[in-house]
């Protein structure tokens, strides 16, 4: 273990206590499996030689990872690293050995993770790692879609909205963005499967792509209805739990409404994860250009 130098250690405060964002990234830190992600991405990483040395894998790894979490920019994370003490604590950063990784390499790094399709991987790593655990029972699983703006202007340098990016409606109201779609496991609440899509897309496109093929009952909301045969495709042995219309010319079918409410409770679980991506997370607006 590398002794750690002056600049890593806490002021000389008589008084303090763990603030909710350090009590957050201890919990992070012994959940995530850290080691089996770095092998993931180890032989994609740049290799030590003559030239400027690489940041260590771990450091940026957290790094990245903190950038989710707190909404965090390029050059945001890396400010963020030189004013916080319990980030860099958290990413491993010593500021009296080296500085904190610069937005350019930052950049570099998602762009590294984006050309070899890592994202996914590491969701499949962290997945497996839940379920080495028995932290996730994969019987039942809820989809949804969620819709994430993106800025609709063109007053920007190439004088053009995102090209990945489109518009849709819901109910009177239009938006323009993507759409995140994910599957979550319907005991525990863990998401285990995550796609994107531009808004326009239709939430039942995407649902094959949001089971994992074992489970015995697909719970959604009414966009789902109608789908039975596309679920028993990507699941042989799932049952069908997804909405129902309850209204018709002649009046409305109590019966269907109460199964559905019954349904609801169970299909309110997806909704966690979203309050999570948007209201902690910041992802009521997209961050970068294009879908990944």
């Amino acid at each position: 273990m590398r002794q750690v130098t002056l600049a890593s250690q806490g002021s000389f405060e008589k008084y303090g206590r763990k603030s909710k964002r350090e009590q957050f990234l201890e919990t992070m830190e012994a959940i995530v499996p850290w080691s089996q992600v770095e092998t993931l991405i180890e032989p994609h990483y740049p290799k030590a030689g003559n030239g400027r040395q690489p940041v260590g894998l771990g450091i940026m790894l957290r790094v990245y990872f903190l950038q989710q979490w707190f909404n965090l920019s390029d050059p945001g994370v890396e400010e963020a690293l030189y004013e916080s003490p319990a980030l860099r604590r958290f990413a491993g950063v010593d500021l009296g050995r080296s500085p904190a990784p610069d937005e350019t390499t930052v950049l570099r790094f998602r762009h590294l993770l984006e050309e070899h399709q890592l994202c996914g991987k590491i969701l499949d790593t962290v997945n497996l790692y839940l379920e080495s655990k028995d932290i996730r029972i994969g019987t039942g699983t809820i989809v949804d879609a969620t819709i994430i703006h993106a800025p609709s202007s063109t007053k920007n340098s190439s004088g053009e909205r995102d090209p990945e990016m489109h518009q849709t409606r819901q109910g009177q109201q239009w938006y323009f963005g993507a759409k995140a779609h994910i599957g979550v496991d319907a005991r525990e609440g863990h998401v285990h499967s995550v796609c994107t899509s531009a808004a326009s897309v239709s939430d039942v496109h995407m649902l094959p792509d949001l089971l994992h093929g074992e489970e015995k009952k697909v719970w959604g909301d009414g966009g789902y209805q109608g789908q039975t045969d596309v679920i028993r495709e990507a699941a042989p042995e799932a049952q069908d739990m997804t909405c129902r219309r309850t209204q018709y010319k002649h009046g409305a079918d109590e019966q269907a409404r109460r199964k559905n409410r019954t349904k609801s409770k169970v299909r309110a679980k997806v909704e966690w994860p979203f309050r999570i991506l948007k209201r902690m997370f910041g992802f009521t607006r997209v961050r970068y250009r294009g879908l990944k």
